[in-house]
């Protein structure tokens, strides 16, 4: 499929996953964005849901298993050309999630991932929005959650 110049939003999913006070990131190794930092995700696939999305594109990116635990913020990244047209177009859900143990290992579609520690998140190139969300999720995640995701509805 290709998502340049899509005819409609596409549907992303992300995972936000600590251990203690570091969180799980990714080097995107494809655009848009390639070679900057952000948490593992991708797009939804027809008949997926999101949920199951979550979890395969964690699993596909860094190895890893993870649980969802909710939801903690939705996005619009509407990316524009010089000439002002739209060659990305994302609706994206970042979902806070708990993993099991073992270490990250790059997939196929990421460079590097690994744990990073919070007060080291300025030093990596992140793509826009990730480190307002990343600390946003951190002040939630020991908060008892009001659950906004349900799959079972």
């Amino acid at each position: 499929m290709d998502r340049r110049y899509p005819r409609h939003p596409m549907v992303g999913v992300g995972a936000i996953v600590f251990r203690a006070d570091r969180v799980l990131l990714i080097q995107r190794g494809r655009e848009p964005a390639l070679g900057k930092w952000s948490i593992p995700g991708g797009l939804v696939e027809l008949g997926e849901t999101l949920e199951e999305a979550v979890i395969r594109e964690v699993w596909e990116e860094t190895g890893l298993h993870v649980r969802v635990a909710d939801l903690v913020a939705a996005l619009d990244r509407v990316i524009r050309d010089e000439d002002h047209g739209i060659p990305y177009h994302y609706v994206l859900l970042d979902f806070l999630c708990h993993c099991g143990p073992g270490e990250p290992r790059a997939g196929s579609d990421v460079t590097a991932c690994r744990f990073v520690p919070l007060d080291a998140l300025p030093a990596h190139d992140l793509t826009e929005g990730t480190e307002k969300v990343l600390l946003r999720a951190f002040s939630l995640k020991e908060a008892p959650l009001r659950p906004v995701y349900d799959p079972n509805l």
